[in-house]
């Protein structure tokens, strides 16, 4: 460990190779000192998924015995991190860029938020990062500057116990961008298209795409912000459970 430097994980879930992630853990070493782990290759959309009953590989892919390959999942990247790779609990986890949004509950399905969530299960600050374009050659640099001062701003603070930020870049020029603003979950809907590919005796095969629809009128919602060419900042907490349903669900109590 470099002396009075924080430690910093890297992780993503589009894979070891995408840009998102490279450009991340460079702007990660201007702040402190930096290990990645990330898949080996895409693992997009799975969530909070880990491997069970088969064996993952991990490979050291660089000299200087920072960087790693996981063949599992990026919850299995983080925990695999924090318990095997790292010299020490990290003083921040950054997740991403990913390419691709994750606002609206796009996040639920989201690989990058919940890598990022999986350390502050492990009480690390943790941020997930994501660019709402879905190409791979994007410049992040005009980004480079909110970035670093975001992590710097949470390695000074640290954020709230069981709290994850998600943050969401708009599709838009920098010049366009508004501001960041911090925002509820907004509310959205997939409205999937399954084509089927072929078929056989008692076997369909399917393809899956689909639109997704949001709601862009909350303001404030982070449909709203980004649609509004603003970065939407998202405080995701660990506990699921809306307080303002319990009351409204006792009367299942009464089922026993």
């Amino acid at each position: 460990m470099k002396k009075n430097k924080p430690l910093i994980l890297v992780v993503n879930d589009d894979g070891i190779d995408a840009m998102g992630i490279r450009f991340l853990s460079k702007v990660m070493e201007d702040i402190g000192e930096v290990y990645v782990v990330a898949p080996d290759s895409n693992r997009s959309g799975s969530s909070h998924s880990m491997t069970l009953h088969k064996e993952i590989c991990v490979r050291n892919i660089d000299e200087e015995k920072t960087q790693f390959t996981c063949s599992g999942t990026p919850v299995d990247c983080v925990k695999l991190a924090f318990n095997k790779i790292l010299p020490q609990k990290p003083d921040l986890c950054v997740s991403g860029i990913n390419h691709g949004s994750n606002h609206s509950v796009n996040g639920l399905y989201s690989g990058t938020l919940h890598a990022a969530m999986e350390a502050t299960i492990q009480g690390v600050s943790s941020i997930s990062f994501s660019h709402l374009s879905y190409n791979d050659k994007i410049d992040f640099h005009p980004f480079r500057k909110i970035i670093k001062r975001i992590s710097e701003k949470i390695l000074c603070n640290k954020l709230p116990e069981g709290i994850t930020l998600n943050i969401n870049f708009p599709d838009v020029s920098y010049d366009q961008i508004e501001g960041l603003k911090v925002c509820n979950q907004g509310q959205g809907l997939w409205e999937e298209h399954f084509q089927l590919t072929s078929t056989s005796t008692n076997q369909h095969n399917y393809l899956i795409t689909g639109k997704f629809k949001d709601n862009k009128k909350d303001i404030c919602s982070d449909s709203w912000a980004l649609a509004n060419n603003f970065i939407s900042i998202v405080p995701v907490g660990l506990n699921p459970t809306k307080s303002n349903s319990l009351d409204k669900l006792k009367y299942l109590e009464n089922a026993f």
